[in-house]
């Protein structure tokens, strides 16, 4: 006689058995239905393995939310002025605890991000105001390694992917520098999930 090898009791008694959804699949809703098992009563395969509900998530920076400006209370949202290679000014509405280069994706602004927000590239290497330039965090190391990979550092440089939108950061000005590092060299253009 074949054992089921989760819970002890042998098939014929399992199909005796009521049947659940669980996760929306069809579980068996073991009985003590034989000696030979060994669950407590009303057991289910999940209670067995200790399934758990437990959702996934990212970190804040590599996740992608939509950021529409008609839909958000004002409170929410900070002013951002973009200045891009050809001197042309910008100006965008940002979501709070958005970061520069999603925005930038999500407004045709030429801001690359080869890495997408990983820390492994300085595609998005941009010009903080001097104003703001001080209200934001001081970069870490893996920041500074890959900030000194980019063409034309400055004093006032920063990552775009590493800048988060803060209240305090109301009406930063951000400026794409003249010259990048392009690591997309199909012709490929980033746009936002």
């Amino acid at each position: 006689m074949a054992l089921n090898t989760v819970t002890g009791c042998n098939i014929r008694s399992m199909l005796r058995c009521n049947f659940n959804s669980v996760y929306g699949f069809l579980v068996p809703r073991i009985n003590i239905c034989c000696s030979v098992c060994v669950t407590s009563p009303r057991l289910t395969i999940a209670e067995v393995f200790h399934v758990t509900k437990r959702g996934l998530t990212t970190s804040k920076l590599l996740r992608h939310e939509v950021q529409d400006s008609g839909s958000q209370d004002s409170d929410d949202l900070v002013d951002v002025l973009y200045v891009d290679r050809s001197g042309q000014k910008i100006p965008v509405k940002a979501k709070i605890g958005g970061n520069a280069l999603y925005l930038a994706h999500k407004h045709g602004i030429e801001l690359e991000g080869a890495c997408e927000a990983s820390l492994a590239c300085s595609t998005c290497h941009v010009y903080v105001s001097k104003g703001h330039f001080e209200k934001l965090p001081t970069p870490d190391e893996r920041e500074d390694d890959m900030l000194d990979m980019a063409p034309m550092l400055q004093e006032n440089s920063r990552l775009g992917c590493q800048i988060v939108f803060t209240p305090e950061l109301d009406g930063i000005e951000l400026t794409l520098p003249k010259v990048t590092r392009n690591f997309y060299v199909d012709g490929h253009v980033p746009a936002p999930h």
